[in-house]
C-alpha cells in the first residue's frame, strides 16, 4: 500500500500561474481576484492562474495580473504540454465584492473579473464545469492537478476598519 505517498504542494501568489504534468496540490487565497483552474481529464494535467484585474490597459508589462493576459497564457501553456484544447475543463473561483459599494451603477472589480473569465472561456469553447464566484467572502482553494478536484473554504468578511 502507498499510504505514505506524498503529493507535491505549490502556493500560488497573486498575478501568477502554475501548471504541471505531475500530481500537485495548488493552493491560493482569493478575494476579488479570480482563479481559473484548467484540467484535462484524459491526460490528467492541470494548471491554475490567479489574476487581480480584468484588463491590461496596454502600459507596462503583459503579466498574468490581468485576466485578459492570464487566461490565454494558461491555455497556451497547458496545450504546449500536450493537452487538447477540446478536452479542457474549467473551474472558476473568487470575484468577491470585498468592501465595495456601488456608485453610479459601477461594477466592482470582482464582478468584472467574473464576467471576463466567463466570457473568455466561452469564447475559447472551454466549458466551466464548476464555479464559486461573487458574494462577499474570501476563499481558499486547493486544486489537485491529477484528479481535477478543488477543495473550497469560504472566509467571513469583516467590514468596518
Amino acid at each position: 500500500m502507498d499510504l505514505a505517498r506524498r503529493i507535491r504542494k505549490h502556493y500560488l501568489n497573486q498575478g501568477t500561474m502554475y501548471l504541471t504534468e505531475e500530481e500537485c496540490i495548488i493552493t491560493t487565497i482569493l478575494g476579488s481576484c479570480i482563479s481559473v483552474c484548467l484540467w484535462d481529464p484524459s491526460s490528467k494535467i492541470g494548471g491554475m492562474n490567479h489574476y487581480l484585474l480584468p484588463l491590461w490597459n496596454g502600459s507596462g508589462l503583459q503579466t498574468p495580473r490581468y485576466g485578459n493576459i492570464a487566461i490565454p497564457k494558461l491555455i497556451k501553456k497547458i496545450t504546449d504540454l500536450g493537452c487538447k484544447k477540446s478536452s479542457l475543463r474549467a473551474k472558476v473561483f473568487g470575484g468577491a465584492d470585498m468592501l465595495f459599494s456601488s456608485k453610479n451603477g459601477d461594477m466592482s472589480i470582482g464582478t468584472r473579473n467574473i464576467i471576463l473569465a466567463e466570457d473568455m472561456l466561452e469564447a475559447e469553447n472551454i466549458p466551466v464545469i464548476s464555479n464559486d464566484v461573487g458574494g462577499n467572502c474570501g476563499r481558499k482553494i486547493e486544486f489537485n492537478t491529477k484528479t481535477g478536484v478543488v477543495m473550497l473554504r469560504r472566509f467571513k468578511t469583516k467590514v468596518g476598519i
